[in-house]
């Protein structure tokens, strides 16, 4: 199977690699303040363009990144989220970006769910983590509910090792005991 073929399909949400046809929705939610404050603030399109390639070559060249998140009832794409391990990053991380009219819904954390299985059974990770800057509250209980614990600072790669963050995380065994 080709990385552009996975898909993973929730009660709600679709979960796919992105193609070119999510871009537009990308850079609306890379030009939105609050959506776009702690996944590297607000950018012009031209730079929305430039991670959006970012995300794409992930998945051609390590085989995983972050999913698009299709929302069922609608067929709009609503965010990215999934596995994330960019060269010198602290973890295996599973991140995610919601656009700001789907915040509220429960889609974090259903979609957020079904990217940490994906990790642990297809990619075989055994630890996950989430990189959330202080501030982000609502990321941080997200992070609660599904498991995680705060494990203390840490550091991003560079452009960003001078943001804020701290790291989240649980044991792939911790998280199969929470699913079963």
């Amino acid at each position: 199977m080709s990385w552009q073929d996975i898909r993973i399909e929730t009660d709600r949400l679709i979960l796919r690699p992105p193609r070119r046809e999510d871009f537009d929705a990308w850079a609306a939610n890379m030009a939105n303040e609050e959506s776009a404050r702690f996944v590297g603030g607000v950018q012009p399109r031209a730079a929305a363009w430039r991670g959006f390639l970012t995300m794409v070559g992930a998945w051609a060249i390590q085989g995983f990144g972050m999913f698009s998140v299709i929302e069922k009832s609608s067929d709009q794409w609503i965010g990215r989220m999934g596995p994330w391990q960019p060269e010198g990053w602290p973890g295996t991380e599973v991140g995610w970006g919601l656009a700001r009219h789907a915040w509220g819904n429960g889609y974090a954390l259903e979609g957020a769910s079904a990217c940490m299985d994906w990790a642990v059974d297809q990619l075989g990770w055994t630890d996950i983590i989430h990189c959330i800057d202080p501030a982000n509250l609502p990321s941080q209980v997200l992070a609660q509910r599904l498991g995680s614990r705060l494990r203390g600072p840490g550091k991003l790669a560079a452009p960003f090792e001078d943001a804020p963050i701290e790291i989240w995380g649980q044991t792939r065994d911790e998280w199969r005991r929470r699913r079963t």
